[in-house]
């Protein structure tokens, strides 16, 4: 077997292996809807005792959006799909999205990581929500320095008007790992 048929053969299987992934658990809608919330519930929780401060960043922002994502990565390609809900602050509207990841890296395993996206603009969250978003352009984001007086500190900046705290297992991750990730609407949740 030549190196691109494999490459795509084993795309192919993390597909299928992620494909379980794509929504939040529920026998019906307001099941999965009761799912996503109480991720977000669990996934804000966890972010607040990390990092205090984001209580207060999240309040005063235009909305936030909360995602669960799996990734695999097996032999030289990884791929991640997942879920996440979008909370408009200023009306209390929930936005059910979907979102997969795709790319190249040697490496065996999967991984499970949230991320609080944060919008300070209202146009770049109405961009998020109604158009998706292709993060394939974001993959050096950074997190600011503290010590420079920004609102943000411990939030990466990853698009104008767009902040991200990542969660793994260790705590905030201090660089994005969301390039090649690709976010859209859940039309049957938001129906």
């Amino acid at each position: 077997m030549t190196r691109f048929p494999m490459k795509t053969a084993l795309a192919g299987l993390l597909i299928v292996l992620l494909s379980g992934c794509m929504s939040p658990q529920g026998a019906s809608n307001a099941a999965k809807r009761q799912s996503a919330g109480q991720m977000r519930s669990d996934t804000l929780s966890k972010l607040y005792q990390i990092h205090p401060q984001a209580r207060k960043q999240i309040a005063n922002s235009v909305g936030y959006g909360v995602f669960n994502n799996v990734g695999v990565n097996l032999l030289v390609v990884s791929a991640g799909n997942g879920w996440g809900i979008v909370r408009n602050n200023r009306t209390g509207k929930d936005v059910y999205m979907k979102m997969v990841s795709a790319g190249l890296g040697i490496g065996l395993g999967a991984k499970e990581f949230r991320g609080v996206f944060v919008f300070t603009a209202p146009e770049a969250m109405r961009r998020f929500t109604d158009k998706g978003w292709d993060a394939s352009a974001q993959a050096d984001a950074t997190a600011k320095d503290g010590k420079k007086g920004r609102e943000y500190t411990g939030a990466i900046d990853i698009a104008p008007g767009i902040k991200l705290y990542q969660l793994t297992e260790r705590g905030l991750a201090l660089q994005a790992t969301i390039q090649g990730t690709k976010y859209w609407r859940d039309e049957d949740l938001n129906s």
